[in-house]
């Protein structure tokens, strides 16, 4: 495959999750993909329905989750668009994030290269990250970029 075709078809993966750390790494993935091409996709696992004693009420609060997943990775999506000119790939799934995120890298080829960002504060770099460095590293397809916390908008434009 040709350099410029193997650009134009890699694709970096953010996980979409509650933290802080996630604007960083989605603005960051944007930016390469707006800077030397790529798609950007966004993975929010949801977290299994708990064990409730009416399945009515489970399926309900289940819908709700999916429904607040999809309308914030709507808004995400948005944000893509708006940096690279492009809508990513919206992947929603529900179990364990790491084991959902190592089983979709080990599934799609076309995932590239998997980007996160440390958590800020001195707790460590986070869990994700702390478990795929550490005993899941072997489980990793991909190569994975960590940003750094407290990396400015500036920062960012100029390493990417």
């Amino acid at each position: 495959m040709p350099e410029n075709e193997a650009r134009r078809n890699r694709v970096f993966l953010v996980v979409v999750d509650d933290s802080p750390e996630r604007a960083v790494a989605l603005q960051y993935a944007c930016l390469r993909v707006k800077h030397s091409g790529g798609h950007v996709a966004l993975l929010r696992v949801l977290e299994p329905a708990g064990q409730t004693e009416w399945a009515g009420i489970g399926a309900l609060m289940a819908e709700e989750r999916r429904a607040e997943a999809e309308q914030l990775m709507n808004g995400l999506a948005a944000q893509v668009n708006e940096i690279t000119g492009g809508l990513p790939i919206i992947l929603i799934r529900e179990g364990d994030a790491r084991e959902e995120l190592l089983k979709l890298l080990g599934e799609d080829p076309r995932m590239s290269i998997l980007v996160l960002a440390a958590a800020s504060g001195g707790s460590g770099p986070g869990p994700l990250i702390s478990a795929l460095t550490g005993r899941h590293a072997n489980r990793l397809k991909v190569p994975m970029t960590i940003v750094p916390p407290g990396m400015t908008p500036e920062d960012l434009q100029r390493v990417t």
